[in-house]
């Protein structure tokens, strides 16, 4: 297998992979109330965009930083929307019986609804979404979806194939880059397809990631149809094995997510330069795609654990440069 090579010979892109969702016309803003975004100084929105800095800057990191490198006047609405995906994001690891996380993505999906009826409960992240509703017109479609894909997610079970981890990452990662450029006021066809693309690859580059975590609580989420390929079992990767097979496995993947970076930056001639920010993340997707192929695909290395300290200055020379 060509895991065990100097050269990266990555495959197409599967069949079946699907495309970019078009974005449909923008909602109207939240009517009615009156309510301004400089109201929201009072019980619940005093420090709320300090609590989703704090709440980024612990909880992910990455996106802290991408975060901080966008103009300065989009940046606090980048929070807020971050924020939230991480609210989600902890759901599935915070609670321990999955009644309990159903009642928790019930009051986000009544969040959503609230702050688009101009009505936002006292809660930081809340409070500070809504601030973002307000000033970008955000589209509530996309904040559904992500919503809607993490809570089926609840389920602790393993994606049967890469394209069940695809349409995972598209609802919550490219949702999350759509809602992105919408801040930066974008809506370009191109960066579009861009933000597929990337939302795909940060998708499974997390699914990788987390893999020695999952294992260590007894659980893989590992596309079972590669697995099956290569003959690797759960068991397998429980005990963390580092046999031919498990690296076998992790190419593949890890070659799906390299594709999905590359395609993205194949379009950058025609995404809008004013994108481009938007997709910084990509600078840490491939630090971690190289630092696994340094290993040989060994998922379990415990280089890969390892913070990257230069990540802050290989972001800002990637946005000083403007690419992605």
């Amino acid at each position: 297998m060509a895991a065990s090579m100097l050269g990266w010979a990555w495959g197409p892109l599967r069949p079946g992979v699907p495309g970019v969702w078009a974005r449909g016309r923008r909602l109207p803003g939240p009517a009615g109330s009156g309510r301004s975004v400089a109201a929201a100084s009072g019980p619940g929105g005093a420090g709320a965009d300090r609590y989703c800095l704090e709440l980024l800057r612990k909880r992910d990191y990455e996106g802290y930083l991408c975060s901080l490198l966008l103009p300065t006047e989009f940046r606090s609405s980048a929070f807020a929307l971050r924020a939230f995906n991480v609210e989600l994001a902890q759901v599935k690891d915070s609670v321990s019986e999955k009644t309990i996380g159903l009642m928790r993505m019930q009051f986000w999906k009544k969040t959503v609804d609230d702050i688009y009826s101009d009505n936002p409960p006292h809660q930081p992240v809340a409070v500070e979404l809504w601030k973002a509703v307000k000033r970008h017109n955000l589209t509530k479609r996309w904040l559904m979806r992500i919503i809607d894909e993490r809570e089926k997610n609840l389920d602790d079970k393993a994606y049967r194939n890469i394209q069940e981890l695809e349409n995972y990452a598209e609802n919550t990662q490219s949702s999350l880059l759509y809602l992105t450029l919408e801040i930066l006021g974008i809506r370009d066809l191109h960066a579009d397809h861009a933000a597929s693309h990337i939302g795909k690859a940060q998708g499974i580059v997390t699914c990788l990631r987390a893999t020695p975590y999952h294992s260590s609580r007894r659980r893989v989420f590992l596309p079972m149809d590669i697995c099956m390929l290569h003959g690797v079992s759960q068991e397998d990767l429980l005990r963390k094995s580092q046999g031919k097979n498990v690296r076998d496995v992790v190419y593949d993947i890890a070659s799906q997510a390299h594709l999905h970076l590359k395609h993205a930056r194949s379009l950058h001639k025609s995404v809008p330069v004013k994108a481009f920010p938007a997709f910084l993340q990509t600078v840490a997707l491939e630090d971690y795609l190289k630092k696994i192929q340094k290993v040989n695909f060994d998922i379990f290395h415990p280089s890969l654990q390892q913070k990257n300290t230069l990540l802050p200055l290989s972001l800002y020379i990637q946005s000083w440069r403007r690419r992605y």
